[in-house]
């Protein structure tokens, strides 16, 4: 009998709370890194000053369970589900949580990205578009 795993992909943004420090930010990708792998999830986290944007992948119970502790979580607020879904394969297979800190007014991609691609990534942060897959897309051309 051939077992298959099914994994969830899960993307967020939410407006960084005033008072969450970098400190904190180091915090929270330190309990990742530490506890992420006992759970079998991935994914990485983009933040600014003022939004967070966040992908989680693994098994549909463990993203939830972790989706449901992050929108009780006081360092941030309005939590906006972008995206959540079976995916076929991980993005970020070898991450139990990666990072990256970026300005909104002036994104910084490892990948060139059009005019139109940055305002997409805008309008996803602000919780206006919410196309998972094209947010995907757009958090991979940070790494």
């Amino acid at each position: 009998m051939v077992t298959i795993f099914i994994r969830y992909q899960l993307v967020y943004v939410s407006v960084r709370a005033a008072e969450c420090k970098d400190t904190e930010i180091e915090k929270i990708l330190e309990s990742c890194i530490r506890n992420n792998a006992k759970i079998d999830v991935t994914g990485v986290l983009l933040y600014s000053d003022k939004k967070f944007i966040q992908c989680l992948e693994g098994d549909y119970a463990q993203i939830i369970s972790l989706y449901d502790k992050i929108k009780e979580d006081k360092r941030h607020k309005n939590v906006i589900l972008i995206s959540l879904g079976s995916i076929k394969e991980r993005s970020f297979p070898s991450w139990q949580m990666g990072s990256k800190k970026i300005s909104i007014e002036d994104l910084e991609f490892k990948t060139n990205m059009s005019i139109n691609e940055k305002a997409e990534f805008k309008d996803i942060l602000n919780g206006e578009n919410q196309k998972g897959g094209k947010a995907i897309d757009l958090i991979k051309k940070f790494f």
